[in-house]
């Protein structure tokens, strides 16, 4: 296995020198015969048509298709925090590297290793770049008396805090449960299948808060106040109130606790067709250099303070890294189900 995904990071690391931005080429140029790509690019999305990572899979790929010179169909496969779509992608799509899903490393490798898939990572896909890095926080609706994480960790002391998350398997959840476990908080996590049904749970007091990514919980003016950041430092203080990092605020070791929105390809096509695949890394970092992804990506709904290139070996490090996360906090996350 160790050798399989050795390969493919050299042949996407490989792939990252930033051509020349080209002053004209459109989705609909005209393509020489046999150049990739020659049709249509399919996206698969593993959640829900609107959502935070569909939204942010528009918008860059709204510039992307500049460079590569194609467009973009869509298709949805939500379900069981993700697992539906990667086995969708893994078992019916092509691999060819026409067939590309937009998912977020994070909690889509948590769950990979808490759940019962059908597919197996690195042999049956990997990631090729992100775009992003969204932190982790806990926030509670603007009329909670909860002022400080630390008014919320001596309340949980007395009685069971309530925070909302979209799904299980996500880093804030474990960031939740690990801040739990290291200061005798009691906690129920409860997965509300999206965020929006998170928030609207937090923010009308149906739960203590809301533990989830900060980029979609930006936007709620008064009606939210946020508690904590699960990292080292918080790289939007204007939009958060301020809001400590957790390790800052209480002295813990909590992991950072972030997630990646990124593109994943079929192993199979890394070893097919390196060279569409290095075509569609060296595109994909082209994106980051064009002034109108500032534009669209905010639009979007997230700033560009999170913005953030990540390569093919970037990717795989974090996507090890939570798997090995997710193993460490099984036992809570099992706990949390109860």
């Amino acid at each position: 296995m160790s050798i399989m995904l050795d390969r493919r990071q050299a042949l996407l690391a490989g792939a990252g020198a930033l051509a020349a931005i080209p002053s004209v080429l459109g989705a609909g140029l005209a393509r020489a015969a046999g150049e990739f790509p020659s049709k249509t690019m399919q996206v698969l999305v593993p959640t829900g048509e609107g959502g935070g990572v569909d939204q942010a899979a528009r918008a860059f790929n709204r510039i992307w298709s500049k460079y590569l010179g194609a467009n973009f169909e869509y298709s949805y496969f939500p379900g069981a925090s993700g697992q539906v779509g990667y086995e969708v992608f893994v078992a019916k799509r092509e691999p060819d590297a026409y067939n590309i899903l937009f998912g977020n490393i994070g909690p889509e490798m948590i769950m990979y290793a808490t759940q019962k898939v059908k597919y197996k990572y690195p042999e049956d896909f990997t990631y090729i770049g992100s775009m992003d890095v969204d932190d982790s926080v806990i926030w509670v609706p603007g009329t909670s008396r909860f002022k400080t994480i630390g008014d919320m960790v001596e309340e949980g002391k007395k009685r069971e805090i309530t925070l909302s998350t979209s799904r299980l398997p996500h880093p804030s959840t474990i960031g939740a449960l690990a801040l739990a476990e290291a200061t005798g908080m009691k906690v129920r996590m409860i997965p509300y299948g999206g965020g929006g049904p998170a928030r609207s749970a937090a923010i009308t007091g149906e739960v203590d808060g809301c533990a989830t990514f900060l980029s979609s919980s930006l936007g709620l003016g008064d009606q939210a106040r946020f508690l904590t950041v699960f990292n080292d430092t918080n790289r939007a203080p204007e939009l958060t109130n301020n809001a400590p990092p957790v390790n800052q605020a209480l002295g813990t070791k909590i992991p950072q606790m972030s997630g990646q929105r990124a593109i994943a390809i079929h192993a199979k096509a890394v070893e097919t067709y390196p060279d569409r695949v290095k075509k569609l890394s060296d595109t994909f970092k082209q994106v980051f250099a064009d002034p109108d992804y500032k534009v669209v990506a905010e639009k979007a709904g997230t700033p560009w303070e999170f913005i953030q290139y990540g390569d093919a070996v970037a990717c795989q490090e974090s996507a090890k890294e939570f798997v090995e996360l997710a193993e460490r906090f099984r036992p809570l996350l099992s706990a949390s189900k109860g």
